[in-house]
Formats: C-alpha cells, structure tokens, sequence
C-alpha cells in the first residue's frame, strides 16, 4: 500500500450536529481538522486528546457558537513527513477552518508553516515548542496547554527545594525532550544541586536496559524523566525491575506519570512525583463535570491530554460564539480566540503576548483513592501565574 493510500486509510471523518445540505456556505458550519496520533507507542495520547474534544462537542450539543461542528480526525502515524502532507490535504481539500490535535512537538515545527502560511488558526492540545513561544511566534497559534519547559521548570524547583543533590535527567532526543531538560535545570541549580549525568534517547525507545546501566553507575538519589505514552510505561517498569527506585526517587512531568501510564504500569509508580497544571481532583464545577462524564463515556479517569483537548473545544466554541458564527472574519476570529472567555478544567485560564498560557503549576503525587485506586493525589502549588521563559522574544503585540 502507497503512504498516500495509507494516508487516507487512516483519516475519518465524524460530522456532528444537524446534517446540511449540499452547497451550504462555509459559515453554515465550523470544520475542525484534528491531526493527532493514533498508532503507534505514541497513540494513547492522541486517543486521549480526541476523546476529550469529542466529549466537549457533546457538551455543546454538537455546536461552536450556535454552528454545526464537522470534525475530520487524521492520523499523523508520528511521521513528520504523513503529517505535513495530511495537513496539508485538511487544509487543501478539506478547507477545515480551524486545526489541532498534534502531540509530539517535531510534528507541530513540521506542520506549523503550511498551516500559518494558509492563515489557519491552530489551537494546539499538547505541543508547545519553544520556537513558537519566543522569536517564531505566529498570530495564528494558540497553545492552550503548556510551553514545553514549563512542567518541567515546576519539577526543578520541587527536586532543589526537596533537597536532592546529586539528579539523573533522561529525556527523547527530540525538540519538546531538549527542551524538557533546559526547562528542569533553569530551575534545578547551584551550589547543591548536581546533575550528574543527561542522557537523551530515540524518540520511541521502548529498551532501556543501557541507560539503567548509565544511571546505576552514577548514583544518584534522585531521576527526572520526561518519556511520554508507551517509552514512560516501559521505562518505569525497567526501573523499578531493575531494583532502582530503592535508592533513586523517581520524579517527571505530569505526562509521564498521568493515568495513561498508571493505567499500565500500576503499583510501581506508587510515591513517584510529578507536575502538572491540572488533575482530576481539581475543585471546580467544569472540571467535576468534565471528570465524571469521561468515566462515564470512556470506563477511565482522564488524563492531562484529555483535559487539554477538551479545554481546546472549548477555546473553539468561545471564539465562534464570540464572533456570532463570523469565522470567515479572521481578525476578529484571532482576537476572540486570544481573549479566551471559556471555563477551563484548570480553573481560571488566560494567554500570555506569545499565546500560551499563563497558569497554576502544582505538585502530585502518585498514591492509592479511597476506593484502593492507584491514580494522582494534588500536594500544592509550585507556581502561581507562571509564564514562560520565551516570550519576551516574540514580538506579537
């Protein structure tokens, strides 16, 4: 089978909301281009942002702004290369009006271009590359997830206020994995805060037999590790198989250590720490909701993706209500969007100069629920209204 054939074997087309009739004008309806990843070890990922921005359109009756929403979701297949060329298919021939969806931040800097060059405005649920915060910033991104440093910068302060002094870092040799670690050590610093080795992988390592050698060697007493979907569940495994984690405490961002990864790995992850700026046990009424309707629809507790697609569907249907179904106003389009009047999971949300958020960051804890469920348990807060380190170099006013 041709990678083009494969291509369009792999894209589906949902529509929801009332049918239309052939030849309706473009502002009948809003069409939504969802590029994600859904196969491969990357795939739970995409799964789980799909599933939440699917669960959003039901909440909203189908509908962005009082207009029928068609969604055409497209597997990148993790292939930089099938991810521009479908990009450029939604663009092209679908004409979707707004995009999201994408992961993994090499896939985002592929795609990126060809989406902004067509003037379509991308409401990233995950990437957050730091070329697209700082000097590369584009008025048609708007990333309502994270800057890729920024969990990882909470998690340096908590390892140097903690007091661990000798830090293994792993992360995959990709943009969001340097970036991971730059984030981690602008924070974990100084006279006592040593980083005794940094070991970068292949982007969907699954073997770490290695790098475990690697960290033994150094002797650390504590690991942070950035590794998302199935490299984190593997390497997890192998860490506490290899009898590590009796004398390394184990910390990582909140994607490598949400109920993605739970779900898989199980008791080992007991007592790991991580950060994120949203968790299921948030008290706020969007979020209550948005929790109890996930387990309903899908028999299992969100994940951070999940909350981000669905805090993306909800961007959406802000910005079209806001513009009263005038899509076809770009201007006013990108200016509703970046005023972000929607109820975020997270709480209280709003965009920095470059479009990403300014947010809460807090500390989690992996434990066991009231019910015996191995799930993340919310500690407190590491940062309060952060930004990241980017912005001062865009020049989006």
């Amino acid at each position: 089978m041709t990678m083009k054939r494969s291509m369009m074997s792999t894209a589906l087309v949902l529509t929801a909301g009332v049918a239309l009739a052939s030849g309706a004008m473009a502002a009948d309806k809003v069409k939504v281009g969802m590029l994600s990843t859904l196969s491969g070890p990357g795939a739970g990922l995409g799964v789980d942002i799909r599933d939440g921005f699917n669960l959003a359109l039901k909440h909203s009756g189908g509908k962005f702004g009082g207009l029928p929403v068609e969604l055409v979701i497209a597997d990148d297949q993790q292939n930089p290369e099938v991810a521009k060329q479908t990009s450029d298919r939604l663009i092209k021939r679908d004409r979707v009006d707004l995009m999201t969806g994408i992961v993994f931040s090499n896939i985002m800097l592929a795609v990126g271009p060809s989406v902004f060059e067509s003037k379509t405005p991308y409401i990233s649920a995950n990437a957050g590359p730091s070329q697209y915060a700082g000097d590369q910033c584009n008025p048609y991104f708007f990333n309502v997830a994270w800057q890729n440093d920024n969990l990882h910068e909470a998690v340096g302060k908590t390892v140097l206020d903690k007091g661990f002094k000798k830090v293994v870092l792993l992360a995959p040799n990709y943009p969001a994995g340097k970036d991971a670690l730059v984030g981690f050590k602008r924070f974990y610093k100084g006279d006592k805060a040593v980083v005794a080795d940094e070991i970068y992988t292949k982007l969907g390592q699954l073997d770490y037999a290695a790098e475990l050698a690697q960290v033994r060697a150094a002797k650390p007493d504590a690991m942070y590790i950035f590794l998302p979907g199935g490299m984190g569940i593997n390497f997890i495994k192998q860490f506490v198989g290899a009898g590590l984690s009796k004398d390394i405490t184990l910390f990582g961002p909140g994607f490598s250590a949400d109920e993605d990864v739970i779900k898989a790995v199980g008791e080992p992850m007991l007592g790991m720490f991580n950060s994120s700026h949203w968790a299921h046990d948030m008290d706020n009424a969007a979020n209550k909701k948005f929790v109890a309707d996930f387990q309903k629809d899908y028999g299992r507790l969100p994940s951070l993706y999940a909350s981000q697609g669905y805090d993306a569907a909800l961007l959406m249907d802000a910005a079209v209500r806001d513009v009263k179904g005038k899509i076809e106003d770009k201007p006013a389009l990108l200016k509703a969007l970046k005023a972000a009047k929607f109820n975020s999971v997270r709480g209280s949300f709003k965009f920095n100069n470059n479009q990403y958020p300014v947010q809460d960051y807090y500390l989690r804890i992996i434990g066991k629920d009231a019910q015996g469920r191995v799930t993340n348990k919310t500690l407190g807060k590491i940062f309060e209204n952060h930004a990241d380190a980017y912005a001062a170099s865009c020049k989006m006013k």
